[in-house]
């Protein structure tokens, strides 16, 4: 006897609503608010993957890139994924199975690293720091020279905490040792300086959706020649063909042979955001972004308030606030979101409950824009 199914059990015709997404101010540590001219680029008719008009969309794209990154001689490309995707491309392409891999611990990102490259059979040392803290020029050197790792990785700018790490001393000490340096500018890219040149990264990996202001769904890379010369030289294939950057580079730069259907409205999307960011002009969008910052920092203490980071060492579109003592921050949090519509994210991990981590980036980085944040916020602890 036939049993009935699911399927054959629900309603002839089920109702659902019109989409009609509740109106936020995304003041989180992403996703962050999306430009109008990037959502109408959304709206664009698609092409094929293939098509000569998409090819030209992706070469605009690699293009604009290069000042977001900072780089001119380094290759930049997209991967059809979000920053995670970006991440597991650089380990599983430039960290071989066995091989020395050396992390700068600090964060749950840095974890993420560490885990992937386990899963992709590397060898790992780490360096571990409380979450929040930094390293220093020579405990980088001194670490590095012990190790003598193949790879280095580091997260610039740690979502988690808010901590930003210099990278020169990383850079210049891996260099010394003939290893490559992969950096996470998940949260800098667009609007923090990345400096890839001057830095001396070779593999840095970010998203869409945060500095960038575009919707999450593609994570922008860049690689040095170094990089580059070591990705061609590998005899043993990537663990990942998805990820396999040779095969990328070839489908989105050189001959444009098949490689998968990458999302071709996102790339649309992005290269508006990009172009965005180049009418701005990167500098001013980087110094926009450090006045907004400092107008925070000053409402925050203005409030008996104190960041978690210490001063040299934050992010200018990402700050950690630390809770005050007796304040219960979901119920803060519920009381934004509710409110006046307002999306911050706590904290997680050891920081569970002691901070918030606020974004200001994009097009909420404006003063009018801070000031209205500062005053719901300062009614949500009361």
């Amino acid at each position: 006897m036939r049993t009935m199914s699911a399927i054959d059990q629900a309603p002839a015709a089920i109702q659902f609503p019109t989409l009609a997404p509740p109106r936020r101010y995304l003041f989180g540590p992403g996703p962050s608010m999306v430009h109008p001219h990037v959502y109408e680029a959304l709206s664009k008719p698609i092409v094929g993957h293939l098509d000569p008009y998409f090819i030209q969309v992706m070469g605009d794209v690699q293009q604009l890139l290069k000042p977001a990154f900072g780089t001119s001689d380094g290759a930049t490309l997209v991967i059809s994924g979000t920053g995670s995707a970006g991440m597991e491309a650089a380990v599983t392409n430039f960290v071989e199975p066995g091989a020395k891999f050396a992390v700068f611990a600090n964060g749950y990102f840095s974890d993420r690293l560490t885990e992937m490259a386990k899963r992709n059979g590397a060898n790992i040392v780490r360096f571990e720091k409380p979450w929040g803290e930094t390293y220093t020029d020579d405990e980088a050197k001194d670490f590095i020279q012990r190790e003598r790792p193949k790879a280095v990785a580091y997260v610039h700018a740690e979502t988690s905490t808010g901590a930003l790490q210099p990278g020169h001393a990383i850079c210049a000490a891996a260099h010394e040792v003939g290893a490559l340096v992969i950096a996470d500018c998940v949260t800098s890219l667009g609007g923090v300086p990345v400096e890839f040149d001057r830095t001396g990264i070779d593999i840095a990996y970010s998203c869409t959706q945060k500095g960038l202001s575009c919707p999450p769904g593609l994570s922008p890379m860049a690689m040095s020649p170094r990089a580059m010369e070591w990705l061609r030289a590998r005899t043993t294939p990537s663990r990942s063909w998805y990820l396999d950057l040779k095969l990328i580079h070839d489908y989105s730069t050189v001959s444009h042979r098949y490689h998968h259907t990458a999302p071709i409205s996102m790339f649309y999307a992005l290269r508006e955001a990009l172009l965005v960011i180049a009418d701005e002009g990167i500098e001013n969008r980087w110094e926009r972004h450090r006045r907004c910052h400092k107008s925070f920092v000053k409402g925050i203490e203005a409030m008996g308030l104190s960041l978690f980071v210490p001063e040299p060492h934050r992010i200018a579109t990402l700050n950690t606030v630390r809770v005050p003592d007796g304040i219960d921050e979901a119920k803060v949090r519920k009381h934004l979101l509710d409110g006046p519509g307002i999306e911050i994210a706590g904290g997680f991990g050891p920081l569970a409950g002691k901070i918030f981590r606020i974004g200001v980036m994009g097009p909420l980085a404006t003063e009018d824009n801070v000031q209205f944040f500062l005053t719901e916020f300062k009614k949500a602890l009361h």
